[in-house]
């Protein structure tokens, strides 16, 4: 009777940690986050090194000099161009994390440098256990920027660039990561629309639906306390020294060169 009892209780604890993990599930990122730096940084003292690690997450880190930057912005806006232009400019301080995909990888790309080409299962246990800080599901495809994507930017001693959608920003703006938020702007939605047009491209389908999408990051974009910083990118060159001014005034140590 008394080995049933104590079964009993042992199956109820299980029971009960299970419940309370599926109401917490932040419980697992938090966990999955402080491994990947563990196993990043390999400290002797690992102890000390937790102490310090959940102190900083408490507090918010010390320095803010490598924290990730995330340029947000509709389709059409030049966002990829800017950039390409500061990644070109700024090869030795910026770097780009390499997101992963269940997609099969298109001619010419590379695993590990455009993507990390992965299986469904893989992702979706990947997500399930906290390893990602966003994911989406696009046609059936999985997209997600992970914990340890960031992290191997950021120990090559570089400013992580992200170039990720709204509801991806959002989720990285709940992490510990402290981002820096900038958005693109289009300077009039006629002028989004030109360009989205210019490109040749698009079927009136798709030019519609890219529009309809854009007008809804805007008004979120637009919203007091949604990014850091707004750059209207009316005339390209005068957009890129905008973008080089907030960087500076961020990054200090970008001027240096």
């Amino acid at each position: 009777m008394g080995k049933a009892t104590k079964m009993d209780e042992v199956t109820q604890r299980l029971r009960d940690n299970e419940e309370y993990l599926a109401q917490h599930p932040q419980v697992k990122k938090v966990l999955a986050d402080f491994l990947v730096n563990v196993l990043q940084d390999k400290p002797e003292d690992v102890e000390e090194y937790a102490r310090s690690y959940f102190k900083e997450r408490k507090t918010g880190p010390k320095s803010d000099l490598h924290a990730p930057l995330v340029i947000v912005g509709p389709s059409g806006v030049g966002k990829g161009t800017l950039i390409n232009r500061l990644m070109q400019e700024f090869s030795d301080h910026f770097g780009f994390s390499v997101s992963h995909t269940t997609r099969k990888p298109r001619p010419g790309e590379v695993h590990g440098q455009h993507y990390h080409f992965s299986s469904y299962e893989e992702v979706k246990d990947g997500v399930m256990k906290g390893l990602f800080i966003e994911h989406a599901e696009v046609h059936g495809n999985i997209y997600g920027t992970s914990y340890e994507a960031v992290g191997t930017v950021q120990q090559n001693g570089k400013i992580c660039v992200l170039d990720i959608d709204v509801q991806g920003m959002e989720a990285m703006k709940r992490t510990h990561l402290k981002p820096k938020t900038l958005f693109i702007a289009p300077p009039s939605h006629e002028e989004l629309e030109k360009r989205l047009r210019g490109r040749g491209t698009e079927s009136e389908e798709s030019v519609q639906k890219r529009l309809a999408n854009a007008m809804h990051e805007i008004m979120h974009l637009s919203k007091p306390g949604a990014v850091h910083h707004t750059i209207v990118n009316d005339d390209l060159e005068q957009a890129y020294e905008k973008l080089k001014e907030q960087l500076f005034h961020w990054y200090p140590h970008l001027k240096k060169d």
